[in-house]
């Protein structure tokens, strides 16, 4: 500070220039920690809003395959990002003509987290293979009862979800679902 007022007396910087030269390494610190601190933030919301299962997806029934049946008359399926995670719902008609619902949340890191809806699983986890590709486990009661993939199509408007184990009733489940994307 001293060198400045000195350089200022001599004549050699400016009166005006000495508060700009104040200000700069704060404005600098400023900047610097804005970027740091909400660049996290954009580039998470940006991949999750980006990952192809967020939308709603129509079940097609007549392209799926269910053993045992019998096959629901309908699911749409609802993926929405909420904050770092995406929250899922389910509604639809079982093959009994039932009106269904679950719910569940999506995270990619493995871990279970509670579902609801199903007579099958109380709990779900999921891992990320690739940007299409995830692999899933359901437990009920800390047991594993299914596991399973769901592939999205490369152009983002077709899923498929591929689930084997033992349902509730103690029947082998080979389900394979096809969603269209609307």
């Amino acid at each position: 500070m001293r060198m400045l007022m000195k350089a200022v007396l001599a004549g050699a910087i400016g009166a005006e220039t000495l508060p700009r030269l104040k200000e700069r390494p704060m404005r600098t610190f400023i900047v610097a920690l804005g970027v740091l601190v909400f660049a996290p933030v954009g580039i998470e919301l940006a991949a999750q809003s980006t990952d192809p299962v967020v939308g709603t997806w129509e079940l097609n029934v007549a392209k799926s395959k269910f053993s045992p049946g019998p096959a629901p008359k309908s699911e749409t399926r609802t993926y929405a990002v909420a904050g770092q995670e995406i929250k899922a719902t389910s509604k639809g008609v079982d093959g009994t003509g039932k009106a269904v619902t679950g719910e569940w949340t999506v995270v990619y890191d493995g871990k279970d987290r509670p579902m609801t809806g199903s007579a099958d699983a109380d709990m779900l986890s999921v891992k990320q293979t690739d940007a299409y590709t995830t692999e899933f486990t359901q437990k009920k009661a800390g047991k594993v009862v299914m596991t399973g993939t769901r592939a999205i199509s490369k152009d983002g408007k077709v899923m498929t979800i591929t689930t084997k184990g033992t349902n509730a009733k103690g029947q082998p489940v080979n389900d394979v679902e096809v969603f269209e994307k609307r």
